[in-house]
């Protein structure tokens, strides 16, 4: 990776939908790593869950030839976010490194963001967090138990982001492109290499690469949603479909 200010790197994501097989694994690596309490089934019921990410799954295709497509959903941390001119105690903000933050403790829990999110990404906390005793102990300490009351959302593991350039500073070498330390977790966790992070200013760094080819004129890239305008830092590649080119004859 080459060495590039704070104020000069953009952190962004490309998701290669042809790799996602849906197997939930990011999904759990992220409830993890960030400290999201479980999910019930009356959760669910409720609507109340909480998931920084999460897997749709589609069915394409009559039976009995019938395709399953599995798209990963996270914070977009879109460049022009919905979300952030919305909340008046500017708890959700656009960082100096192209991703959309949450502070915490700012926040009142209008749940303004969450009306103004698209993608719905956005969650309110109901209740308090609760774990099993057996699980308490493994809570990760870089990152805040949000009580009830306030908001959250993905937020590209920013507590990684920040200890890797920190460390990388403090002992004056270049962090690698890819670096597991500085990846998100569920870039970490996926089997099938679906999930591609790092900085979308660095033009050697793979994902800038993948951006550039995705977003040509003839390349596989999209944003979701691209119609509203919200200039999201998450690029995703269509599904190649051989079968379907056969059928429209391209």
């Amino acid at each position: 990776m080459a060495d590039h200010s704070h104020e000069s790197r953009k952190w962004g994501m490309v998701v290669d939908i042809d790799r996602c097989t849906g197997c939930n694994g990011c999904v759990v690596a992220c409830q993890s790593e960030n400290n999201i309490p479980i999910n019930l089934e009356e959760h669910f019921n409720q609507r109340r869950a909480i998931q920084w990410i999460r897997i749709e799954r589609y069915w394409e295709g009559e039976y009995p030839d019938v395709k399953a497509r599995f798209i990963p959903v996270m914070c977009q941390h879109c460049g022009n976010a919905p979300c952030e001119p919305v909340c008046p105690v500017y708890a959700t903000y656009h960082n100096d490194e192209g991703m959309n933050v949450q502070v915490y403790n700012r926040c009142i829990g209008t749940r303004f963001c969450a009306n103004g999110c698209p993608y719905h990404v956005r969650f309110f906390n109901y209740w308090e967090p609760q774990w099993p005793e057996s699980l308490k102990n493994q809570l990760n300490p870089d990152v805040t138990v949000r009580g009830r009351g306030i908001m959250e959302k993905c937020s590209f593991c920013i507590q990684r982001i920040k200890r890797s350039t920190r460390e990388s500073e403090r002992d004056s070498v270049h962090l690698e492109d890819g670096d597991r330390a500085l990846n998100p977790a569920c870039v970490n966790a996926c089997a099938t290499n679906a999930l591609t992070f790092g900085d979308f200013n660095d033009e050697s760094s793979k994902v800038s690469k993948m951006k550039s080819d995705a977003m040509s004129e003839d390349g596989r890239g999209y944003r979701l949603m691209d119609n509203l305008g919200t200039d999201n830092n998450v690029i995703y590649l269509k599904k190649v479909d051989e079968s379907a080119g056969a059928v429209h004859g391209h």
